[in-house]
């Protein structure tokens, strides 16, 4: 059974609730203007998104993964052949009509990827083709449902469908998985403790929501399992969770308020092959059906960044700070100096702001360490005297060396996602 996430203003925010620290932090926010949960992202909380959204793209690329474009809108016709029309028909939006056709912004990825599979003849030698996308999707979902960023009607997917013979299938599950721990270790999330796995099967005697063909679902799910079984996971099964076209292993955490939502995803389908045709040139010259492994591997972008906010308290790690310096001159008489070393920073991309203000070096230490900011940079009469500064870290603890080591050493731990 899914837990629907809360959005009543009656619920309690806890301290470290995304969606209280979001605000405290400056990190988005929602405008009534723009429409219920469509987010707006603030500098700061884009730096967070960019930093998540480069990682992922490099660390999918290294690892296989052919990186696409597609459009965030298609002709209805798209999602029929799909099956995911009627299925998906109440969370998706309303059809436009341009010119006589009916088209709708996508709530999912995958129709685009097949197509660009058809595009031309395709050889066993091919495969697998690994697409994989930062895909921006529509959802609708209830006003009542909609929470914070774990819950919205428009988010960003690292999405990717993996086109494989019936034989790469395990494999290519086996890899998803092993990215996915390894994101997750990148990102400071523990197995078994921030997440869990969850393989989440079809309702056989459902065959309006799942599609009937035992045998594939038997061979599916079995596959699934034995990779988890092999992985040495834990794992708990669940009923009636599948999509309609295949089984799936889900990657189940949850919130400061204690409700559980899945996180990222991958899936063995054995039905889009059917429905679009897509078939190789096997060794024989004929041709024989794939099959497709969807998966993502960082999940909605909206929602891991929410689930970070409230694993870290707002504390993030140096690399994915949104400010991970800031300077702080005594007196304006300090300035200039200050201002060379905002320079040198920014030239190494460190991200840095320099607060210029007239105010006393307490209240600006102070609201720093409301901002949470890893490092600050103290900058006065003896500083400048020594061509050096003075470090504070948001703990407290405080050190003194020459600017250049200091470059050494956040860049190390930028570079190391420390």
């Amino acid at each position: 059974m899914k837990l629907k996430l809360s959005n009543t203003k009656e619920s309690v925010e806890k301290e470290w609730d995304h969606k209280k620290l979001g605000r405290e932090l400056d990190l988005f926010t929602f405008s009534d203007t723009v429409g219920k949960g469509l987010p707006l992202w603030t500098p700061k909380g884009a730096a967070i998104r960019r930093t998540l959204e480069r990682f992922i793209v490099d660390e999918e690329i290294k690892r296989g993964y052919q990186h696409v474009y597609t459009p965030d809108i298609a002709k209805l016709d798209l999602y029929k052949k799909s099956g995911h029309y009627p299925y998906y028909k109440d969370s998706m939006y309303a059809p436009i009509i341009i010119e006589d056709e009916e088209f709708m912004l996508r709530p999912m990825t995958c129709p685009h990827h097949f197509e660009l599979f058809l595009d031309k003849p395709r050889s066993y030698r091919d495969l697998p083709i690994r697409y994989a996308e930062l895909a921006k999707l529509y959802r609708f979902e209830k006003s009542g449902e909609l929470m914070g960023l774990q819950r919205v009607r428009s988010f960003c997917l690292a999405d990717a469908h993996i086109i494989c013979t019936k034989e790469q299938a395990k494999s290519e599950i086996k890899n998803a998985l092993e990215l996915i721990d390894y994101c997750n270790k990148v990102l400071g999330l523990i197995k078994d403790k921030d997440y869990s796995y969850r393989l989440s099967l079809g309702d056989r005697k459902d065959e309006k929501k799942y599609f009937k063909d035992d045998k594939s679902w038997d061979e599916a799910e079995e596959i699934l399992r034995s990779v988890l079984i092999e992985g040495k996971s834990k794992y708990k099964e669940a009923e009636g969770e599948a999509a309609f076209y295949g089984p799936k292993i889900d990657i189940q955490m949850v919130n400061a308020n204690g409700k559980e939502d899945t996180a990222f995803t991958v899936q063995y389908d054995f039905v889009m092959p059917k429905r679009f045709k897509l078939e190789f040139i096997n060794e024989d010259g004929g041709k024989t059906e794939a099959v497709v492994v969807h998966r993502s591997s960082i999940g909605a972008i909206e929602r891991i960044i929410a689930f970070l906010i409230e694993k870290y308290k707002g504390s993030f790690p140096t690399w994915l700070s949104p400010v991970q310096v800031k300077i702080l001159p005594i007196s304006e008489k300090h300035l200039d100096y200050s201002e060379k070393i905002f320079k040198e920073l920014t030239d190494e991309k460190v991200r840095v702001e320099l607060d210029t203000r007239n105010e006393t070096l307490g209240a600006k230490i102070r609201d720093a360490q409301k901002e949470k900011v890893p490092y600050m940079i103290i900058v006065g009469d003896k500083e400048i005297e020594n061509n050096e500064i003075s470090i504070r870290n948001r703990t407290g603890k405080n050190s003194t060396m020459q600017l250049s080591k200091f470059i050494d050493i956040i860049k190390s731990e930028i570079e190391n996602y420390q």
